[in-house]
């Protein structure tokens, strides 16, 4: 199988693969690395390659999946806080938790945080995902109300209040972000 690549020469001691976010392929290599030696590492790193190329189309064809008009995201936005707003007030009755305000937002790379103050934020994006997924996101996020940390204890507040968390856990890994 041929791997088209862009190749980038630098002063390094080895030999690179990066996929970029558009799926495409950089190999950088040292300045004088012979063509064959870079087409044999392709070789060898083969599965690799195809196994994260597809990983990354795949992530591309979710976005483009969620991609919303602008009336479907505010709308999507607007029900992201309803049920949030839902979920964050069982959830902390039955963990025994308070919280203070909770805010919907777009972030990149997170879908909740805790403030030390309990302050909660989520990523509206969670209306988009698996719903079983949004609650252990609120579950998550109120257990730093008992723990503010990753700990096991933390683990174990998360697990009393969803004995199957570690399926949403994967869940979230599986599809590019982990929680």
């Amino acid at each position: 199988m041929k791997i088209s690549y862009e190749l980038i020469y630098s002063a390094r001691k080895t030999i690179a693969i990066q996929i970029r976010p558009d799926g495409s392929l950089v190999v950088r290599a040292p300045g004088r690395t012979p063509r064959y030696r870079i087409e044999e590492f392709l070789a060898e790193k083969q599965d690799w390659i195809i196994k994260n190329t597809e990983k990354i189309q795949h992530q591309n064809e979710e976005k483009q999946n969620h991609a919303l008009l602008p009336g479907e995201r505010q709308e999507a936005i607007r029900l992201a806080a309803q049920m949030l707003s839902e979920k964050t007030a069982m959830y902390a009755e039955r963990m025994g938790v308070t919280y203070g305000r909770i805010t919907i937002r777009e972030q990149k790379t997170r879908w909740g945080s805790c403030s030390s103050a309990g302050n909660l934020n989520y990523n509206w994006k969670l209306v988009l995902i698996p719903e079983q997924v949004m609650d252990y996101v609120v579950v998550h996020e109120l257990a730093h109300r008992k723990e503010m940390n990753h700990s096991p204890a933390f683990y174990r507040v998360v697990e009393q209040a969803m004995p199957d968390y570690r399926i949403w856990q994967k869940w979230l890994r599986e599809h590019g972000r982990e929680y």
